[in-house]
């Protein structure tokens, strides 16, 4: 579907544990934009494991 919230999601805008989205904010994550503990996206935010074109840990980018 368009949008999803829950433990798996597979949408376009997803919130869930495990989510393969364009847009989301997951626990782990595959998507093209992602919000996530570990992904793996082309443009991300993690905070444990990120791989992809344009990822960063967020806890680097506010000085920790």
């Amino acid at each position: 579907g368009q949008f999803a919230i829950g433990i798996v999601t597979s949408s376009q805008f997803g919130i869930g544990v495990v989510s393969g989205s364009h847009f989301t904010i997951a626990g782990f994550a595959l998507a093209q934009f992602a919000v996530a503990y570990s992904l793996i996206a082309q443009m991300g935010l993690f905070f444990d494991k990120g791989y992809g074109q344009i990822v960063r840990n967020i806890l680097d980018l506010i000085g920790r």
